[in-house]
């Protein structure tokens, strides 16, 4: 399904683009109809998009080889409404998200570092890392719902 991380990217990018428009639409409905049920529904499905996203900028910015400038802008995007589109595009035009996964070493020496073995181990086994990140994100996603929504209780 994500043949390459420009897929996998592009699509949580629009993803938590539509999870702020869920948030924002909560939002106003809690103000303007008295349904602060719209605000957890919204804030939720953003909240879990939000980390996956940001797992998914960390997994592709590690594939690409970005530098900590290049990754800090994509997760850093994903605070700002609707800014993960517009950091897409950029990391799509500068040539940031060509390619495919880096199943295989090749002659570069950092293919030989453990954190790039690592990766290619999990690249290689799709389903394990899609499993691991899920349940990273879940893990978190329930951690931050424990300890309850930013500014305390509404």
């Amino acid at each position: 399904m994500f043949r390459t991380p420009l897929t996998l990217f592009r699509t949580l990018a629009i993803a938590e683009a539509v999870s702020w428009t869920l948030l924002i639409t909560g939002l106003i409905l809690r103000a303007a109809a008295d349904l602060p049920i719209a605000v957890t529904i919204g804030g939720g499905i953003h909240g879990f998009v939000f980390l996956a996203y940001g797992a998914t900028a960390v997994l592709v910015a590690l594939n690409q080889r970005w530098g900590f400038g290049p990754a800090a802008v994509a997760i850093v995007s994903a605070i700002i409404p609707y800014a993960t589109v517009p950091t897409e595009l950029w990391l799509h035009r500068t040539g940031r998200l060509r390619g495919g996964w880096r199943l295989e070493a090749g002659d570069d020496p950092r293919d030989r570092r453990p954190l790039d073995r690592l990766l290619r181990f999990f690249l290689r086994r799709p389903w394990v890392l899609g499993i691991l990140i899920a349940a990273v994100v879940a893990l978190i996603f329930v951690v931050l719902l424990v300890v309850g929504p930013p500014g305390g209780k509404g």
